[in-house]
């Protein structure tokens, strides 16, 4: 019973130690493999298997681009202005063995190494630079980076500057420059729309007149076109007036010759008709030789009775 229990002891130890040995490495990961305290080789995705007691990973990496964020570094301009810059470094190990040999702590690197880089390019800038040239910074920073971590395995993808902070009394001064930039930019506008809204009264005023002088036009023309038509109806009326009294008269003297009117009585009528004709608005009337002898002779015809009376 005793022998049993000890096998079975045994019996799981080695089973611990079997699967101990056993080692999954997942995908964008990598083992550094030692053995005896040697570098062994490095591990990728798959099932691997050690040694018991020889082999041992030294480090587990990770080959997935990182991010690091260090905090804000002070930094001097060229004209010697104090501000503080944190920036944000994408990195991606390519090397593991480097990146596990290369350098003792390699995040600690990077950062020191990103804030003397920063320091130098910072140096040689004055701050409108600075604050204006952040493109410029980033591709100097990521092209000195990855020139000095390539030691280390490692590859850097990308710096960007998170944040500028300058000094309180350069802020002030800024914002008060972008208040006063702001309130010309206002003027200028608020100007341009004065300017444009006068213009476009002036030309409403001016479509406005335009247009009223051609209702004035239209308007005197049909004024003219009703005064023309007025005139000639009025013609059209004398005219057919004159000309139905002549009618009347033509009518009583041809009645007046049927009903056997002698020569003197109808020189009588048509010198009435003549008056009626004339109708008080003639200034001069014309009358033929024949009937001025009639009218002579009903003017001494009236004197007799006159004398008579």
């Amino acid at each position: 019973m005793g022998a049993f229990f000890i096998f079975l002891i045994l019996l799981i130890v080695m089973l611990v130690v079997l699967v101990s040995c056993v080692r999954i490495v997942p995908q964008a990961n990598a083992l550094v493999v030692e053995r005896l305290g040697a570098y062994l080789g490095t591990w990728h995705v798959g099932v691997h298997f050690l040694l018991p007691f020889v082999d041992r990973v030294a480090k587990k990496v990770v080959l997935k681009e990182q991010v690091v964020d260090f905090a804000p570094q002070p930094v001097i301009t060229k004209d010697n202005v104090t501000m503080r810059i944190d920036t944000v470094v994408f990195f991606q190990i390519t090397d593991p063995k480097l990146f596990a040999y290369g350098v003792e702590n390699p995040i600690m690197a990077i950062e020191n190494l990103t804030a003397t880089t920063l320091r130098n390019i910072i140096g040689d800038l004055e701050l409108d630079q600075t604050l204006t040239s952040r493109e410029t910074i980033n591709t100097k920073m990521r092209a000195s980076l990855d020139v000095a971590t390539d030691p280390w395995g490692i590859k850097v993808n990308r710096v960007e500057l998170k944040n500028i902070i300058p000094p309180a009394a350069i802020q002030d001064a800024m914002e008060k420059q972008m208040k006063a930039e702001r309130e010309r930019r206002e003027a200028i506008l608020r100007a341009e729309g004065e300017k444009k809204s006068t213009i476009l009264v002036a030309e409403g005023k001016k479509e406005s007149a335009i247009l009223d002088a051609e209702a004035d036009k239209q308007a005197a023309i049909l004024h003219a076109e009703a005064e023309k038509e007025k005139r000639i109806k009025e013609a059209e009326g004398e005219a057919e007036a004159i000309l139905k009294v002549q009618q009347a008269n033509a009518n009583g003297i041809r009645y007046l010759k049927e009903a056997g009117a002698d020569e003197a009585v109808l020189r009588l009528k048509s010198l009435e008709a003549f008056i009626a004709a004339a109708d008080g608005k003639a200034t001069k009337i014309i009358i033929p030789s024949e009937i001025q002898g009639v009218a002579g002779l009903v003017k001494a015809l009236a004197e007799v009775g006159k004398q008579d009376n």
